[in-house]
């Protein structure tokens, strides 16, 4: 008699977990949504004048990720995307430091271009990570740049496939190895004030210093000291797949000008820029000729500038990003 039950009990079960989660699902509450299968536009909105928030769900990061970007006044026909990369100050999860630091905004505006900026974590380097980390979570950067947002900014906003990237500091090595790591995918490549070695306990220093600062373990990132891991994001090492791509790379000398005296415009603590500001800058302008040194022999064009006074800030960067764009505009539309 209890066999002949089962059948029935079972189908009853059944039925009853269908109502509820029928139930739950018309409150909107108890069941969760399944995630995305593929990289996706999730919602877009307007912020000001020539901005808009583009939220991208990544598959491989698991998580939604906000992007600006800034389309032209008057578009003409389909247009390159240009990519522009943080650095250590890119940590407010609502608003590039592209937009709060430089005039982007206006200076694009009259440009056939669309500039992307992506609002990467916390001392990220825009790469894909070897294990998610306790402290920082997970950052798959090179695939999201790569593969799966690119795709989707040429479709919402008449891209044309070719694209450029430009970054300073952090963002500077980045955007060399994403190019170097990924040949032909960038036309042209901007880098501010950036190192370009990740080999050696000098080439390792840099990177694992800013991965600490936010509580990150950078054996995370490529491994432990000396992996291979570390090997294969180093641009010295890689620099050969950039022939053929327009470089512009720039470096202050380390030595204090204008923008770093007391009293000048969004300069808090003249100390700090001319001292710290400096000191940074001295081992920039280090790696800018290493890189130099390295593409030369190779016989490898580039525009290397050295901008002398200048230290590690944002006015200089401001007067390269600007100072760069037509060498980057010719590199992305030929």
């Amino acid at each position: 008699m209890a066999q002949n039950r089962r059948p029935r009990f079972a189908w009853q079960c059944a039925v009853s977990v269908l109502i509820t989660v029928i139930a739950a699902a018309s409150l909107g509450v108890g069941v969760a949504r399944a995630e995305p299968l593929r990289p996706t536009i999730q919602r877009t909105v307007a912020e000001g004048q020539g901005v808009t928030a583009v939220y991208v769900y990544s598959v491989a990061m698991r998580k939604t990720i906000k992007v600006q970007v800034i389309t032209p006044r008057n578009p003409s026909g389909t247009r390159p995307s240009l990519y522009l990369l943080s650095g250590l100050g890119e940590e407010d999860p609502t608003n590039s430091m592209w937009l709060r630091k430089t005039d982007a905004r206006n200076f694009y505006a009259n440009k056939n271009v669309n500039v992307v900026m992506p609002l990467a974590g916390n001392g990220s380097f825009y790469t894909d990570w070897q294990r998610d980390d306790p402290k920082l979570g997970r950052y798959q950067w090179e695939t999201f740049l790569v593969k799966e947002l690119p795709p989707l900014i040429d479709a919402a906003f008449d891209g044309n496939g070719r694209r450029g990237i430009a970054g300073i500091s952090m963002g500077a090595g980045a955007g060399l190895v994403l190019a170097a790591r990924n040949p032909g995918f960038y036309r042209a490549v901007g880098a501010y004030s950036g190192c370009y070695s990740t080999t050696g306990v000098a080439g390792e220093a840099y990177p694992r210093a800013i991965v600490a600062a936010f509580g990150g373990d950078a054996n995370n990132m490529w491994g432990p000291p000396g992996s291979p891991g570390w090997a294969a994001h180093d641009v010295l090492s890689l620099s050969h797949n950039l022939r053929g791509t327009t470089l512009y790379i720039s470096t202050g000398t380390g030595r204090a000008g204008t923008y770093d005296q007391p009293g000048y415009p969004d300069n808090s603590d003249p100390i700090d820029r001319q001292v710290i500001g400096g000191a940074i800058e001295t081992g920039s302008l280090w790696c800018t000729q290493q890189l130099e040194s390295r593409l030369t022999a190779q016989h490898i064009g580039a525009t290397i500038r050295y901008v002398d006074p200048g230290t590690h800030a944002w006015p200089y960067w401001r007067d390269q990003q600007r100072e760069s764009w037509p060498i980057l505009e010719h590199g992305m539309n030929s």
